[in-house]
């Protein structure tokens, strides 16, 4: 696409937030990209990767801390004309009538009364909400909703089109029925968009949309590589070119630049690590069913376990990750292998599982590890959960810490390295030695 003028350039962007007394947190670090023109780009990667963050400074949303946008050979720096955006969530006034939510925008620009109703009215047609201009968000279901927030978004008459999981609140159903109506929109050319920038954890997805497919890295967040889809819409996702792009998608999002040679290397986490949120049920399913003897000494195709257990990108590879760094499986190039740990916690019985586990956890989690000796060095074998938040707000946000935390409570009471009093919010040994 060098021969091309790109309608935005994405430059060199960096992004940090302030976190009171804390250092800075950076999400997304020396990020190049170009879009064009008559191209839908999926933005895909694993959530809390910084995407949501990159498309709100280049809808101009928020500023970044280096780099810039440039849409049209105009630095961004505010919310620009041209520019439209769809929210993952509906966003949706509910004392406002469908016809007044898709003229908000309108009169914020202060179009006049009659121009504005004409031009909703036109683009709630073009969803295909023909009827329904009076009702009030109460009275439609999440599909129709979002819906509304395609509307609002082509009533600006944008020129691109910036959109943050659009689908991922609603049922599979209606998220496919809608993405079959996009792909509508933009080939019938009913609308002045000339490129739809899309953000999604949901490989299947990005595969069916996009004409280019931007894999983006994460701690910080950075572009690792791009897909061209030459791959004509409709698509099939029993096409064995479009089997092969979601198996490319799945090695390029689970293959690190570690990944040389013949030997695995596992990760060596930080204390400030971001754990993947995960419960012990999850961990534990996925453990035994890799176990059985269609699975337990063979390399599993990661789209195809996604098939058989009927999930996407986004509850697999938490599962897949968490089974990595707690030593139990190997997952890289798109497959994933259980480890000698990982069949002998397998075989084990409860009891035997938990001690493995715990063994596993304490000597792979620093976090696990770290509060288990602070609870063995004190007296009292007590301390409270606030001390842990305060220290892994050094690494991640308020809620990022909230969350780690909780998967390590979780994680610790059923290997019984440390016990957790939900209404105090201590942290204590039962059996301290």
């Amino acid at each position: 696409m060098s021969d091309k003028i790109p309608i935005i350039k994405i430059q060199n962007i960096k992004k940090s937030f302030r976190q009171n007394d804390h250092q800075d947190l950076l999400v997304l670090d020396d990020v190049n990209l170009e879009l064009y023109e008559e191209e839908i780009v999926a933005l895909l990667g694993k959530s809390g990767s910084g995407k949501s963050t990159l498309l709100r400074i280049i809808a101009g949303l928020i500023k970044p801390s280096a780099g810039e946008v440039i849409y049209r050979g105009e630095k961004v720096t505010a919310p620009a004309a041209g520019l439209a955006m769809v929210f993952q969530s509906f966003a949706l006034m509910p004392w406002l009538t469908v016809l007044q939510n898709v003229e908000l925008g309108l009169e914020a620009l202060g179009v006049p009364k009659v121009e504005r109703r004409t031009r909703s009215l036109k683009a709630i047609d073009v969803v295909g909400l023909d009827g329904f201009e009076s009702a009030y968000p109460k009275e439609l279901s999440g599909g129709m909703r979002q819906r509304v927030g395609f509307a609002r978004a082509l009533v600006v008459n944008p020129d691109v089109l910036l959109m943050d999981e659009p689908f991922s609140a609603l049922d599979v159903l209606t998220a496919d029925n809608l993405r079959s109506d996009l792909l509508d929109l933009w080939q019938s050319k009913k609308t002045n968009i000339k490129n739809v920038l899309l953000v999604t954890h949901n490989i299947s997805e990005a595969a069916a949309l996009a004409d280019r497919i931007i894999i983006f890295g994460a701690n910080p967040g950075n572009v690792r590589t791009e897909l061209v889809v030459d791959i004509p819409h409709p698509r099939n996702d029993q096409n064995p070119k479009f089997r092969l792009l979601i198996d490319n998608i799945y090695t390029l999002m689970t293959t690190s630049a570690a990944d040389v040679g013949t030997t695995y290397r596992y990760k060596t986490l930080t204390l400030g690590y971001r754990l993947p949120n995960v419960q012990i049920s999850e961990i534990t399913g996925l453990l035994d069913m890799l176990i059985e003897p269609a699975y337990r000494d063979k390399k599993i195709d990661l789209p195809v376990l996604a098939d058989e257990l009927h999930l996407n990108i986004d509850d697999l590879f938490p599962i897949t990750e968490a089974l990595e760094i707690l030593r139990f499986a190997q997952v890289s190039k798109g497959d994933i292998e259980l480890n000698v740990a990982g069949k002998a916690f397998g075989d084990a019985d409860i009891l035997e599982r938990k001690k493995i586990f715990a063994n596993h956890l304490l000597s792979y989690i620093p976090l696990a590890y770290y509060i288990r000796h602070v609870l063995d060095e004190r007296p009292e074998h007590r301390a409270a959960e606030e001390r842990f938040l305060n220290e892994l707000e050094d690494y991640l946000s308020e809620d990022a810490a909230k969350d780690v935390l909780r998967v390590v409570i979780e994680w610790g009471r059923y290997a019984e390295i440390f016990a957790y009093d939900y209404n105090t919010g201590q942290l204590s040994l039962e059996n301290p030695k």
